[in-house]
């Protein structure tokens, strides 16, 4: 914003995104006139069916160990273990395949280790 001469914004998020823009107003409350949250909120995420199901997906797919694999044989792996469509497409998109050995776009492992707190940040908002 302060690259772009922006002094004022309404910022907003979908799903985790959500808890982003949020918490992104309230730290820098001065540049923001607003928040849109979409499918999501300062809510407790963690005894939603969904938010449930893509723990044990990241759970499942962390264990690959991508780097040791085709992108052939990790589409394969994924598709054994994420039944659910949307959230293997989700999964499938962050696959880094373009830079050598396939990596992962985000923090899987960390994303897994915050999962597994009695209250992770990406579920709870305190």
């Amino acid at each position: 914003m302060d690259e772009h001469k922006i002094t004022l914004a309404t910022i907003g998020g979908h799903g985790f995104g959500a808890k982003v823009a949020t918490a992104t107003a309230i730290n820098h409350h001065t540049h923001f006139t607003g928040v849109m949250c979409f499918d999501s909120g300062p809510i407790d995420d963690r005894y939603y069916e969904a938010y449930q199901e893509l723990a044990k997906y990241v759970e499942d797919v962390r264990n690959i160990g991508i780097e040791k694999y085709s992108a052939a044989d990790v589409i394969k792996k994924v598709h054994e273990r994420v039944p659910h469509p949307k959230w293997r497409s989700i999964i499938l998109q962050n696959i880094q395949t373009d830079k050598g050995a396939l990596q992962w776009k985000c923090n899987m492992d960390g994303l897994y280790k915050n999962m597994k707190r009695y209250i992770p940040d990406v579920a709870y908002w305190s």
